[in-house]
């Protein structure tokens, strides 16, 4: 095929159209918002047979009742199907994520009123949540992870998992391994936007608090249709990727960092380089070329740049113009492949995540790193967070007076009252006063 990779300039003073429109992707996609209308408010009626006539419709699954939950059987044979490469990898990966993760957490905290009382903030794990773990073009183990994983460091105790089956009933046999060393307590082979509906509805088991975790259009719709019902984490739709780059950097390493989020299936993805070099520019796109020539997921790749999702800018002022331009792009990862990283680093304002330095690759987050790799896509990294374990906690305030705190509050709690027409509100304090 040709390849359509765009080489362009950008500048502060000069901005491209082409650019600009790449800059603008869409957030949600308006058909996965109409099939995720219809197919919730068919779970919302008839409970889990909807569910399973859409495993049935959109996952060629036929299941039964019976069939949803993976038994511990299919997990001990799961566990005995993975050689012990994979068995090293997961370990090593989950311990990894878990320590990121418990050392993010939060403590409870106080301060002292100026007349003895109290104030602080209390966390307090979610009882039940439920993360989803894509499983169609790839099912992603090291999702169930970078999901659960973190669940579990918050102190949930009930953690949902709900992914598609394969051809028939069939489950990865390492992903099912992973969410086992992981912690999830419930698995089920429901994907889609069904599985969303399942776990915010309780349509065949308990509803969860909270759902987490990535998918494609169709999971992200849905979640934010049932936002209210339970807690969504964020927004994560399809994969991108962002490299501000120099002429120190590698071509070979840069072109294959620029490929990494190509393969995911969607053919939505992007991938951007900002560099201030035209003929390096041109290397990485020679080496992209090359490199989609010898990839398992070719055809996946070459859609998704047949779609208009990379290209190459190059800008006057790294710095300057360069940094902007990846704010602006707000890009789910961005690596930092420039020789003084460091100092670019507290520049970066708008990423889910930043890969800092030549050593870095994208992939590391990926798999094995720490953080969790669910994270904003689209722009949203503009509003929103990637995933931690604070995600599946509650957060309660509170506050203890003394009667000295509410004696010198007690004017401006009157006052608040008066101006908002509230008087219940002032008497609240007036009458602790009264003889």
């Amino acid at each position: 095929m040709s390849m359509n990779i765009p080489i362009l300039d950008w500048s502060l003073s000069s901005p491209t159209p082409e650019v600009e429109k790449f800059l603008c992707r869409p957030a949600f996609d308006e058909r996965a918002e109409t099939a995720a209308a219809k197919c919730l408010a068919d779970i919302r009626a008839r409970g889990l047979n909807a569910v399973l006539d859409a495993c049935k419709a959109f996952d060629k699954a036929d299941l039964s009742p019976a069939d949803i939950r993976v038994t511990e059987a299919e997990i001990d044979a799961a566990e005995a199907a993975c050689d012990d490469s994979v068995k090293q990898a997961i370990h090593q990966a989950a311990e990894r994520i878990e320590r990121f993760a418990k050392a993010g957490l939060r403590p409870d905290w106080t301060i002292p009123t100026p007349n003895g009382g109290r104030l602080g903030e209390r966390f307090h794990p979610m009882d039940r949540v439920g993360v989803y773990i894509p499983g169609g073009t790839a099912p992603l183990a090291s999702t169930s992870l970078m999901t659960v994983v973190l669940a579990k460091a918050a102190g949930v105790r009930e953690i949902v998992a709900c992914t598609p089956s394969r051809g028939g009933k069939n489950v990865s046999a390492p992903l099912l391994y992973a969410l086992r060393v992981a912690g999830a307590t419930e698995i089920y082979r429901v994907g889609g936007i069904q599985s969303i509906g399942m776990m915010a509805y309780g349509a065949g088991i308990p509803p969860v608090e909270l759902i987490a975790g990535p998918g494609n259009a169709y999971v992200t719709a849905a979640k934010r249709q049932v936002y209210g019902t339970v807690a969504i984490d964020q927004v994560a739709g399809p994969s991108e990727i962002c490299v501000l780059a120099d002429e120190a950097g590698k071509a070979k390493w840069i072109a294959a960092d620029l490929l990494s989020q190509a393969e995911h299936g969607s053919g939505l993805e992007k991938s951007l380089l900002v560099t201030d070099s035209h003929a390096f520019a041109q290397a990485v796109r020679d080496e992209v070329i090359a490199q989609i020539a010898v990839r398992n997921r070719r055809e996946i790749i070459e859609r998704m740049i047949s779609n208009g999702g990379m290209m190459l800018v190059v800008v006057p002022q790294l710095k300057e113009d360069g940094v902007t331009l990846c704010n602006r792009f707000a890009a789910e990862h961005l690596e930092l492949q420039v020789a003084d990283a460091e100092a670019v680093l507290p520049r970066i304002t708008c990423a889910g995540a930043v890969f800092v330095g030549y050593w870095t690759p994208e992939s590391a987050g990926d798999f094995v790193a720490g953080p969790s790799h669910v994270l904003p896509t689209g722009g949203a990294a503009r509003m929103f967070s990637g995933l931690t374990a604070e995600t599946f906690r509650r957060r309660s305030s509170f506050v203890e007076f003394s009667k000295e705190d509410l004696a010198e509050t007690r004017n401006a709690i009157e006052t608040f009252g008066r101006l908002e027409g509230l008087d219940a509100h002032a008497y609240a304090a007036s009458v602790r006063f009264e003889s």
